[in-house]
């Protein structure tokens, strides 16, 4: 369980911005009473998200969902101890630095989703997503690590339960 998905989205309106850093500062708090990770949104809006995370305590981390390849965002995301969720835009052929970003999370902080219906990976893009396609974004994060998917597959699956408290069956 989480509170999310939660954060700052200034693509599609910028006129509401202190209403959505105030927004998020209090769904921070609620996951900090509830002691539950938070999940977190962010588009175009990397700095106010990261600002806002340093100056506000939160208790149980969580994830940044379809992170941003943003090397800054993972950079500090990490240091302040978040997983790093990837979905379909780490296997877009014009993604520059998907490998770069992949290369730099650690296996015990990689998580892997889809963000259905949007963001169809390679060879789907363009298309409505859906959970089938997550084998192409755990099979992409397997090249660049150079391991097997299965063991993408396997960390993913962990860090997975870890940061949810899902007890492994």
């Amino acid at each position: 369980m989480a509170i999310g998905e939660i954060g700052l989205d200034y693509y599609w309106n910028k006129e509401n911005k202190d209403i959505q850093k105030h927004v998020f500062i209090e769904q921070i708090k609620i996951a900090n009473e509830m002691n539950l990770p938070i999940v977190i949104h962010t588009r175009e809006a990397v700095n106010d998200t990261l600002e806002i995370l340093k100056q506000n305590t939160v208790n149980k981390k969580g994830v940044f969902h379809c992170c941003p390849l943003n090397r800054e965002l993972v950079k500090e995301a990490l240091k302040l101890g978040f997983y790093i969720s990837f979905a379909g835009p780490v296997t877009f052929k014009n993604s520059k630095n998907a490998n770069e970003i992949i290369e730099l999370v650690p296996q015990d902080k990689i998580l892997i989703e889809t963000d259905s219906p949007y963001l169809s990976p390679e060879p789907h893009r363009g298309k409505r997503n859906d959970p089938r396609n997550v084998k192409y974004i755990a099979q992409k994060i397997a090249e660049v690590k150079q391991i097997p998917i299965e063991e993408i597959a396997k960390l993913t699956y962990e860090n997975t339960c870890r940061i949810f408290n899902i007890n492994k069956k």
